[in-house]
């Protein structure tokens, strides 16, 4: 009988689990989904997709700016009440993106949902933990970054067809409505979960008093800057260096999004069994990738290659460093957390910026050996960091999530 009940609760817990890697892929498919409706988009509001490509810049900053603020507002609230409340602003954020008579409007609708983005990220990491089955940390981590992957491979795509086959709005609407199913199961999965080291001001001078942990959070800036210097403008680099058509470019993204699924499988068997060589390992490939980047670029074969083995190397850097963060900070997950994001996002920012300048100053061929130069600086700085600090690493993995088979 114990045993039943034992087995009835480990499959409630990974259905939370899942539910959250449900919210995952339904948050990511909306923060990237204007990249593919940018012309539908502009045309509507009589305005070039450059200029409304500003509402992607616009989300990503306020994401990063608010990320710490709001954490601190809310981070006593129960926080099963705080992501059902958090959906709430999504839904309604959708509809007012829907319903928007101007581009302005449309930046207030993204503004709202960037605001429940910010919340959201900054505590779903350590809501899976906490609802996983014991031992099975990475694990449960691993499948919110499927649900994070496969916005990529199917939520963007099938955004696009919709948008195209009955207009953009309507994207927007069915993400909205995607949502609101999600709402309705995780009010029926998710136990009631107090705040539990969600932190506070008082928790800031303690985090950054663990000059590993600081270290983390610079190493995650670097490493996310390096990866979207080139990722940000591999569409335009496939079609006018590659010389790849649309169709083929968009089979690129596919299989980068498609890759990030084997990283999370591959985070999640040898991550905890190797904590200290697991990330550089996949930050030298990141490298590698984005130095081949241009000398690939004449064989549609090889870049296809690349795009996988490129996914896979970003899906697993990305996951590691947050599990770092997690380990180092386990007395104030949802502080720690939301700084993670905040600098995840600025990284997304620096490296589209800094991706932009070297098309502007230099040429489009340059990104990716500009990106590759900065994720050297990345793998530098986590060698030093591993052998500085190795022993804080080490007795911050959790021995019992190593699973064995």
């Amino acid at each position: 009988m114990k045993q039943v009940q034992k087995s009835h609760h480990v499959n409630i817990a990974w259905l939370g689990v899942m539910s959250l890697a449900f919210a995952a892929f339904v948050f990511n498919t909306t923060e990237f989904i204007p990249i593919a409706l940018l012309t539908d988009i502009g045309r509507d509001f009589g305005m070039s997709a450059a200029k409304a490509g500003i509402m992607i810049t616009i989300y990503a900053w306020v994401v990063a700016l608010a990320s710490l603020p709001l954490l601190l507002m809310v981070g006593n609230v129960e926080c099963k009440r705080l992501l059902l409340f958090i959906f709430v602003i999504f839904i309604i954020s959708h509809i007012i993106c829907f319903f928007a008579n101007s581009f302005t409007t449309l930046i207030i609708g993204r503004i709202g949902i960037a605001i429940a983005h910010a919340i959201f990220w900054s505590i779903t990491a350590a809501l899976a933990v906490r609802i996983a089955p014991v031992g099975r940390k990475s694990q449960a981590l691993g499948i919110i970054a499927t649900g994070t992957a496969l916005a990529t491979v199917l939520g963007i795509p099938i955004g696009r067809l919709i948008g195209q086959a009955i207009g953009w709005r309507f994207t927007f609407l069915c993400i909205g409505g995607l949502a609101l199913v999600t709402l309705i199961i995780l009010m029926r999965v998710l136990p009631k979960l107090p705040s539990q080291n969600a932190g506070s001001l008082k928790s800031l001078p303690i985090i950054f008093k663990r000059p590993a942990l600081v270290g983390i959070f610079v190493l995650t800036a670097i490493c996310v800057t390096a990866h979207f210097t080139a990722y940000s403008y591999i569409e335009p680099f496939a079609e006018q260096i590659a010389k790849v058509s649309s169709n083929y470019t968009t089979l690129l993204l596919l299989v980068f999004g498609g890759a990030g699924i084997v990283g999370s499988i591959l985070f999640s068997k040898y991550n905890g069994r190797n904590p200290l060589t697991f990330l550089p390992l996949f930050i030298v490939l990141l490298t590698i990738c984005t130095i081949l980047l241009l000398p690939i670029a004449s064989s549609a074969i090889a870049l296809f290659v690349l795009s996988f083995f490129w996914g896979i190397a970003s899906m697993c850097v990305m996951l590691a460093l947050q599990v770092k963060v997690l380990d180092l900070a386990s007395d104030a997950t949802d502080v720690s957390m939301s700084i993670f994001s905040g600098i995840f996002n600025i990284g997304i920012g620096g490296g589209a910026l800094i991706g932009n300048i070297v098309i502007t100053k230099i040429n489009l061929e340059s990104v990716g050996f500009v990106g590759a130069g900065i994720s050297i600086v990345a793998l530098l700085l986590a060698l030093f960091l591993f052998m500085k600090y190795k022993q804080q690493f080490l007795n911050a993995t959790i021995p019992k999530d190593v699973v064995t088979h």
